[in-house]
């Protein structure tokens, strides 16, 4: 598939251990919570909140579930109309405002540019990952975009740790990025650092 001129893998955007990892979500859930994915898809349910976003952190927070089985518990008890296997509706949803699109592009193509990386699109964020997560990045209102990095906020001067961002723990430094001009050779290095950790 590609979107943009760029190439995606199937799967939709998931590198072979993350799919290898979400195929065990399932059966490991009942054997580390004494739970099935049935009873925590009904405990989900049961939230109190209705944004993405308020019902992970509750999960988090009062059942002690990591963010991916978060995720992943949250999926099937909520559906949503555009799920993983949708990654050209998803982005087109997500990055509406073309000025942050513009500074997606250059951060992608640097991204991309690093041998065996993925691009994989997600409700809130598009994420680039090796093995693993090595960064993310989402719009922010006025035309700006956020992205994380894995690698820890004295990296770089202008990285702040991370907030209270829904795209993993692994990406410990995050920045605002206000223009494309922005992508620059510190940012390529980031993304390197990152990769190199991923």
């Amino acid at each position: 598939m590609s979107v943009n001129g760029k190439t995606y893998v199937q799967s939709p955007g998931l590198t072979e251990r993350q799919q290898k990892w979400f195929a065990s979500v399932e059966a490991s859930l009942k054997r580390d919570t004494g739970k099935t994915i049935e009873e925590w898809v009904a405990i989900a349910r049961t939230c109190p909140h209705d944004g993405p976003r308020a019902r992970v952190d509750w999960l988090r927070e009062q059942h002690g579930l990591g963010v991916n089985r978060c995720a992943h518990v949250l999926s099937l008890a909520f559906p949503q109309d555009m799920g993983w296997d949708e990654p050209e509706a998803l982005r087109a949803a997500l990055w509406k405002d073309p000025r942050s699109e513009a500074i997606l592009q250059p951060l992608e193509d640097a991204a991309l540019a690093l041998p065996d990386t993925v691009c994989g699109q997600r409700k809130g964020f598009t994420a680039f990952s090796r093995k693993v997560q090595m960064a993310a990045a989402r719009p922010v209102k006025g035309g700006h975009l956020m992205v994380g990095f894995a690698v820890t906020p004295d990296a770089d001067p202008r990285l702040k740790p991370r907030g209270n961002e829904s795209w993993g723990d692994r990406l410990k430094g995050q920045m605002l990025l206000t223009s494309p001009g922005e992508v620059d050779a510190s940012i390529v290095a980031l993304l390197k650092q990152a990769w190199e950790r991923s």
